[in-house]
């Protein structure tokens, strides 16, 4: 299969980008200032991402839309007010989540933002659902940049006029160079910041722009140190189609009308989880030290019982100290909680922790 690129592939390799296939895209997985550096520019300034491969789908409908949307997701799309945006799950019977995903209420319908390696089977499923009474549109023709950091608003309102009185987890429809992009306030790193779909003819414009008022380029090296410090799940790691947004401690997506109501896929084993079935949980872990205890490494109690595993773990620059994720039988979640990790065959002491490891600073 051929690997695709984005529109903003020459000018990434322009700023001396390393490049990783992931998921079926090449992708700039860091830049000359490496890792470390580019994750603190994003926590003390302001960084640029492209996140271009992830999929933008439009379904277009009536209020009819939000009754079949609601069969699979746990959202409450009813009450949902226009440009407002949800994060939320496309679930599966058994409770799972086939994806995880940014739900946002447009003048024709909903617009869904999709992680990359799922946005196709996530279309199939979605059609499959709502059958052909409405339409859908996975786009091509759009990027999708996001700007991270304390210093992204007065960046971005340079370029485009009226952003910096976004409200977190809200969208609105702007023009740039006389077209039309949509921009939110939202992202995925623990920062304030804004995601905007912009035509793939405009991105490398829009880009140096934003690079010229004296934003960096990030790689997904540092997005994965960012998003893991701010306690954020990355889909087929943190959650997966075996894990219930209950175990993934992500209760609070489920719009609290679902989760007394349900009508949705899977809700019989979100209830049980609720109703005190629940044997594991995702939980922080701190190991002591500088080891670092990476996806698979397995957890065990202080006293040597097998009692979960690390689903994603590396150095966190914010808080420099090694951190990680995992799973832990539901009895060994509590935080402060002694435990052993075992690191290249030999167990090192940690500790269980709570999320986030570093404090966010959403402007709401």
């Amino acid at each position: 299969m051929e690997i695709e690129k984005t529109a903003l592939y020459d000018y990434h390799k322009s700023l001396g980008a390393k490049f990783v296939p992931f998921a079926g895209y090449e992708m700039p997985v860091q830049y000359t200032a490496g890792i470390i550096e580019e994750h603190k520019i994003t926590r003390s300034n302001a960084g640029l991402f492209d996140v271009s491969h992830m999929g933008q789908l439009l379904i277009e409908g009536n209020k009819d839309l939000a009754i079949e949307l609601e069969k699979i997701m746990p959202t409450d799309l009813h009450n949902i007010k226009l440009n407002q945006s949800k994060y939320s799950f496309l679930m599966n019977e058994k409770g799972g989540i086939y994806d995880d995903l940014i739900i946002t209420k447009a003048e024709k319908g909903f617009i869904i933002i999709l992680n990359a390696a799922c946005k196709k089977n996530d279309f199939k499923i979605i059609k499959n659902s709502l059958g052909n009474k409405f339409k859908l549109t996975l786009y091509k023709n759009l990027s999708l940049i996001a700007l991270q950091g304390p210093k992204s608003s007065e960046v971005l309102e340079l370029t485009i006029k009226g952003v910096s009185s976004l409200k977190f987890m809200n969208g609105h429809k702007f023009s740039y160079n006389g077209k039309e992009v949509y921009v939110t306030r939202s992202g995925y790193t623990g920062e304030d910041g804004f995601e905007i779909s912009i035509p793939n003819e405009l991105a490398e414009n829009f880009a140096k722009k934003l690079i010229n008022n004296g934003v960096k380029p990030i790689g997904l090296g540092a997005r994965d140190t960012l998003r893991l410090e701010a306690g954020l799940c990355l889909y087929g790691h943190d959650i997966n189609e075996s894990t219930s947004p209950i175990e993934a401690n992500l209760k609070w997506a489920i719009a609290k009308r679902r989760r007394e109501e349900g009508g949705f896929v899977g809700y019989s084993k979100i209830k049980s989880d609720m109703n005190g079935s629940l044997n594991r949980l995702r939980v922080g872990v701190k190991p002591e030290g500088k080891i670092i205890a990476r996806e698979g490494v397995k957890i065990f109690s202080k006293d040597g019982e097998e009692i979960g595993s690390v689903t994603s773990g590396t150095y966190g620059p914010s808080v420099d100290a090694s951190i990680a994720m995992g799973y832990v039988k539901i009895n060994f979640s509590k935080p402060g909680t002694e435990v052993l990790l075992e690191v290249r065959g030999k167990k090192h002491k940690g500790n269980i922790s709570e999320l986030p490891f570093y404090k966010k600073s959403y402007v709401r």
